[in-house]
């Protein structure tokens, strides 16, 4: 593995003998965040629009078991930060499981752990934009999103730095918030009605632990900012690990007192699950509050969101699998991925709904981490390498939560895999003909 001038990693050799080439080729990002600017980060993009909405589709599926599933979800996302923070320590440039992928199981894998997040996470992206647009004007919440979309983009292309600072003031409020629904929650008497809803039970614990994924995956934030990261083998896998259990804690709390407040059946029939805890303990004066709250926690992780894919976007442009120009940076700033990546979100939130942007971005992201605890398996001793039992029950717990998608968003999901594969293997061809009448 060789340097290039400015600090970025040069071409590599793969496994399969192949070559990786630079993942920071256009350009040198700016080392800016520190540990706690990091864990706001992870812990920003994780408490966003899932602890809205999740619990109430999930406690359709395991009922009294929610939080059981919840801690099911936090074990599989713990063995995967584990194996990111590990490889990202390793590799500490921008591109995540892209670049670790490339360089560890071969160039192909990692493209498609490339193409994977970035057209998953930017499902997420539409998926975030909705929910702000879901809470701020019900009545219109596609142009609601695209104005928060407007606004989220203003304040990232700023650089990473600026993002961090208000995802902070962003996370302040939404713990607000949360504490103020738990409170609500203990305060009163178990619910008095069942509407009548079915909910499931401990069967249903892995299908409601892989709804309540989607509301874990943003430890992957820290992995894509790894080139933007102060001492990245020590701050990274600290930052992770604190983000997530911080997120498991107060997920945990959140789904008890909300299965206390409504009972299984009244959690899985509403469509704004924290908004209906207030109100069924009598606290309506607050109602305004969880709204804010959660187009904070939304709007926050729009934002941290786009700061992570336009970095994988980034770094695939620079290896020539995305257009060249993706990879330019202006003041450290990967600035036209960012934008290029805010007109895909855009085009999302007038197309889709909010189901089926989370159920397309948890298959795509899901086969992202598969990808990254097989890449964990490849490092040496001397890298600090996961054990062996983690590495395999993160691809065991990845491939069992896919399992639990509906039908019908596995087939899009791997649909659109499939069409990024024969994209890289339509480059690899062209680029291998060049060569040839170079040669020539």
């Amino acid at each position: 593995m060789s340097t290039v001038p400015g600090g970025g990693i040069g071409v590599s050799t793969s496994p399969g003998g192949g070559t990786v080439a630079s993942a920071a080729s256009g350009g040198r990002l700016a080392r800016r965040l520190g540990t706690k600017d990091a864990v706001v980060v992870g812990l920003g993009a994780m408490l966003g629009a899932g602890i809205f909405s999740a619990p109430a589709p999930a406690a359709r599926a395991a009922g009294v078991w929610l939080p059981l599933a919840v801690l099911l979800a936090g074990a599989v996302a713990w063995c995967n930060a584990t194996s990111t923070a590990r490889l990202a320590a390793v590799f500490p440039q921008s591109g995540g499981t892209y670049l670790y992928a490339g360089r560890l199981l071969g160039r192909g894998w990692g493209h498609l752990a490339g193409w994977g997040f970035v057209v998953g996470k930017t499902a997420s992206c539409a998926a975030m934009a909705l929910t702000v647009g879901a809470y701020a004007w019900p009545a219109q919440p596609r142009v609601a999103g695209t104005v928060a979309l407007a606004v989220a983009v203003a304040l990232g292309t700023g650089g990473v730095q600026r993002g961090a600072r208000l995802t902070r003031v962003l996370l302040a409020l939404t713990l607000a918030v949360l504490v103020v629904v738990v409170a609500a929650a203990v305060t009163g008497l178990p619910p008095a009605s069942d509407p009548g809803v079915s909910v499931g039970g401990i069967a249903g614990v892995p299908a409601a632990a892989g709804l309540m994924f989607f509301a874990f995956a943003g430890y992957a934030r820290l992995a894509t900012l790894g080139e933007e990261v102060r001492d990245p083998a020590r701050t990274i896998p600290r930052a992770a690990g604190l983000a997530l259990l911080a997120a498991i804690l107060i997920y945990v709390a959140v789904t008890v007192s909300a299965l206390a407040a409504l009972g299984p059946q009244g959690l899985a029939a509403s469509a704004s699950p924290l908004a209906s805890v207030v109100s069924a303990r009598g606290w309506d004066a607050v109602l305004p509050l969880v709204r804010a709250g959660a187009v904070a926690a939304a709007g926050g992780a729009l934002l941290s969101l786009l700061l992570g894919v336009s970095r994988t976007a980034f770094a695939m442009a620079s290896d020539g699998y995305l257009p060249s120009g993706l990879a330019a940076v202006r003041r450290g700033v990967p600035h036209r991925a960012e934008l290029a990546v805010a007109v895909v979100v855009l085009a999302l939130v007038w197309t889709v709904d909010l189901r089926g942007a989370i159920g397309f971005s948890s298959l795509a992201v899901l086969v992202y981490y598969l990808l990254a605890n097989l890449s964990a398996r490849r490092l040496g001793a001397g890298q600090r390498r996961p054990p062996g039992w983690l590495t395999a029950a993160g691809a065991a717990g990845c491939t069992l939560l896919a399992l639990t998608l509906p039908p019908a968003s596995v087939l899009a999901g791997l649909g659109v895999l499939a069409v990024g594969v024969v994209f890289r293997v339509g480059i690899d061809r062209r680029r291998s003909s060049s060569r040839q009448v170079q040669v020539r």
